[in-house]
């Protein structure tokens, strides 16, 4: 296989990963699949096993993120090397936050199997500590999705330029990059951007763009870019 053809493998393994953690392992015990704290940290608390799980399974899809980063970066640092270099470092960064979520449900998972805490804090106050760590999740999460949609933004606009993907899929990927970076930000400043409507607009555009990204660098990169 070829650069491209191995970037599109990892994309599509770290989207696959991520859907089926997200169905099984992650049920429950992630906070970025729910915005009831409470309910999400009685539930990790109760989940040892499974929060040990998510924080390896986080650790595989950083692995093939940064396989996609190296991969991409590769195909692209001749057609622009000061923007495939920004996009691969602010890439680099997204990835160092998403491994605060990997490290929260570690410690949690001490928390609820650790029998020194059993003595060290009262249940509330372990419930307090299992809420801490899974709002620590939440934050990082959604920093590292800004900073990675920026990244794929910047990697998209060289694709869109220099060839590579068709012109309408680099095109959807850059909108949706920015589309995602954008309703994330803005929803902190106004409410009406946190609407279901909008999450799950911005969501589907992404994975669309994703998808048919992995799929063309898999079945047609080599066409394209060696």
């Amino acid at each position: 296989m070829n650069t491209s053809n191995i970037t599109g493998h990892a994309l599509l393994a770290t989207i696959i990963i991520g859907i089926i953690g997200a169905l099984t392992v992650n049920a429950g015990i992630d906070i970025n699949l729910s915005a009831d704290v409470e309910a999400t940290a009685k539930a990790m608390l109760e989940a040892e096993t499974r929060l040990r799980g998510r924080a390896y399974l986080s650790l595989l899809v950083l692995g093939l993120n940064l396989l996609f980063l190296v991969g991409v970066f590769r195909l692209l640092k001749t057609k622009g090397p000061m923007m495939a270099g920004w996009s691969l470092l602010v890439g680099l960064g997204a990835a160092l936050l998403s491994l605060v979520g990997a490290v929260a449900a570690m410690n949690v998972a001490e928390l609820a199997g650790g029998v020194a805490y059993q003595s060290l804090a009262s249940a509330e106050q372990r419930l307090l500590l299992a809420g801490l760590q899974a709002t620590s999740d939440y934050t990082s999460f959604h920093l590292s999705l800004v900073l990675s949609s920026v990244s794929n933004a910047g990697f998209f606009w060289l694709f869109l330029l220099a060839g590579g993907l068709p012109k309408i899929t680099a095109g959807w990927g850059l909108f949706a990059s920015l589309f995602v970076a954008t309703a994330i930000v803005a929803r902190d400043f106004i409410p009406a951007f946190g609407h279901d409507l909008v999450t799950m607009a911005f969501m589907l555009a992404n994975l669309t763009a994703l998808i048919a990204t992995g799929v063309y660098l898999v079945v047609w990169g080599k066409s394209e870019l060696a």
